[in-house]
């Protein structure tokens, strides 16, 4: 996660403003991270069961086949 945010940072600092390039790759890292989370499937069902719509986040996950 934070590799990949670095080098979006990189690539885009060169481009784009540089605390424009901070905010993309901070969101691009965000979503990396709840990616990396979902895949290593480190919530169990009854965690997932206990966060706030929780119920909603364990149904699609479990149309997708994830969990």
């Amino acid at each position: 996660m934070g590799i990949c945010s670095y080098f979006i940072y990189l690539l885009l600092s060169g481009i784009i403003a540089q605390k424009l390039a901070t905010i993309i790759a901070i969101l691009v890292a965000i979503v990396i991270y709840g990616l990396a989370v979902l895949v290593l499937k480190i919530f169990s069902k009854e965690d997932l069961l206990e966060i706030p719509m929780g119920n909603k986040i364990y149904s699609v996950l479990r149309k997708l086949k994830i969990y």
